[in-house]
C-alpha cells in the first residue's frame, strides 16, 4: 500500500492520470486538490460530474447536484487550467426518468440532458474518450465509479473504465471502495498493479495526509 500509493504520488511514471468518480464532489475534493499539481490529466465521472456541469452552465435535469460545492468545483476547473492539467468531463450521459433495473434509458450529449431526467452513467463516447487517455498513461489512479454501477443498465461506464485500466500497460492503482468492488466483480483484480485495501486510510493518503499508524511507527 505504501509502496504503490506513496510511489505513485512521489514519483509517478508519466503521464500520470487520475480517474475520479462517485456520487459527491465533497467526498473527493481533498483528493482532487492534492492530485492537481501532480497529475497530467484528471478524468471526472460519476454523480460528482454534474456539479461541475452546473458551474459550466450546462442543464443537468434531475441529476445529482451539490449546490454548496459549486464554488469548489469552479475553483478546481480554474486551478486545472492554471497548472496546465488536462481535465476531462463526460461528453455524453445515460439518462432516465428514474433509477431502476428495468427503466427506459437513452444516451444524450452533455448539452442535451432533459430537464425531467437524471444522468446516471457516462455514455459510450465518454467511455471511449476516457479509455484513450487511460491507454496513454504511465500511471493511473482510479477512485470512484462512473455511474450507479451496482444497478444495470447504469454500470457500463464503470465497466469500460475498468476494462481500459486492466488492458493497459500502466502502473494501475485502484483506490478501494466501489472501484475495488467493480474491479473484483469484473475479474480484473489480477490485471491491475494494486487494489487498495486501506479504506479511509488510503483515501487520506491520496488527500496528502499520512497513515496514522505509520506516523506512530516513524515516531517510535
Amino acid at each position: 500500500e505504501l509502496d504503490y500509493l506513496g510511489g505513485a504520488l512521489a514519483e509517478p511514471k508519466k503521464p500520470f492520470v487520475a480517474v475520479m468518480g462517485g456520487a459527491k464532489v465533497s467526498g473527493k475534493i481533498d483528493v482532487i486538490e492534492n492530485l492537481l499539481p501532480k497529475v497530467d490529466a484528471l478524468l471526472i465521472g460519476g454523480g460528482m460530474a454534474y456539479t461541475f456541469f452546473k458551474v459550466m452552465g450546462i442543464e443537468i435535469g434531475k441529476s445529482l447536484l451539490e449546490d454548496d460545492r459549486m464554488v469548489v468545483a469552479e475553483d478546481v476547473l480554474k486551478r486545472a487550467e492554471d497548472v496546465g492539467v488536462q481535465i476531462e468531463l463526460p461528453v455524453d450521459a445515460v439518462v432516465a426518468e428514474n433509477l431502476g433495473n428495468d427503466v427506459a434509458t437513452s444516451v444524450v450529449s452533455r448539452n442535451g440532458i432533459p430537464t425531467d431526467q437524471e444522468a446516471a452513467d457516462i455514455g459510450p463516447s465518454t467511455a471511449s474518450l476516457f479509455g484513450e487517455v487511460i491507454e496513454s498513461a504511465g500511471t493511473v489512479i482510479w477512485n470512484g465509479p462512473m455511474g450507479v454501477f451496482e444497478m444495470p443498465p447504469f454500470d457500463l461506464g464503470t465497466q469500460a473504465v475498468a476494462e481500459a485500466i486492466a488492458d493497459g500497460n500502466s502502473i494501475s492503482i485502484i483506490g478501494g471502495g466501489d472501484s475495488a468492488a467493480a474491479i473484483a466483480q469484473l475479474g480484473y483484480a489480477d490485471k491491475v498493479s494494486h487494489v487498495s485495501t486501506g479504506g479511509g486510510a488510503s483515501l487520506a493518503m491520496l488527500e496528502g495526509r499520512p497513515f496514522a499508524a505509520v506516523e506512530v511507527l516513524d515516531d517510535a
